[in-house]
């Protein structure tokens, strides 16, 4: 039976990419001279850290670190921005989580946006992925097309296309 998975994956590599990109574009522009302004990528954890000077500071290196990482086609939607804190030296910190995988509560909005499209497949949860099947190639190809037009809390990306 014909079946693809649907999963959530941001290339780490384009990541780190876009942070090295950043910070070269801060350490070049005249608004960041002489401020403490750092994005440090953090592999282990699978986190990005922003440490600037004030609230203004860090919301422009935010900006330049989206737009790097638009320009490298890496998902915005699978950021998750925690609460801005305090740092050492009156500097403020920003903790920027990637996610990886899709959780367990957005499979299940995309096996129930699924279930409502009324198409004839089945989805189901298989860890951090959801595999789709059906009989008919059409189906499957219709179930992409309603996915990527659905709004959904991570970009999802469709794999193991198989006929």
């Amino acid at each position: 039976m014909p079946s693809f998975d649907v999963v959530s994956e941001v290339s780490l590599q384009e990541l780190d990419n876009a942070v090295n990109q950043t910070n070269k574009e801060i350490s070049q522009r005249y608004d960041f001279k002489n401020a403490k302004t750092s994005v440090e990528w953090r592999a282990k954890d699978k986190q990005v850290v922003i440490v600037a000077d004030d609230d203004y500071k860090l919301s422009a290196a935010t900006d330049i670190l989206q737009s790097k990482l638009v320009k490298r086609s890496v998902p915005l939607k699978n950021l998750k921005y925690e609460t801005i804190e305090q740092a050492t030296g009156g500097q403020v910190r920003q903790v920027i989580t990637i996610q990886q995988g899709i959780d367990k509560e957005n499979a299940k909005k995309i096996n129930q946006v699924i279930k409502e499209s009324k198409l004839k497949v089945q989805s189901q949860v298989m860890e951090d992925q959801v595999r789709v099947t059906a009989k008919s190639i059409d189906d499957l190809q219709d179930t992409m097309r309603m996915l990527k037009s659905a709004n959904l809390e991570v970009d999802v990306q469709f794999t193991n296309m198989r006929s």
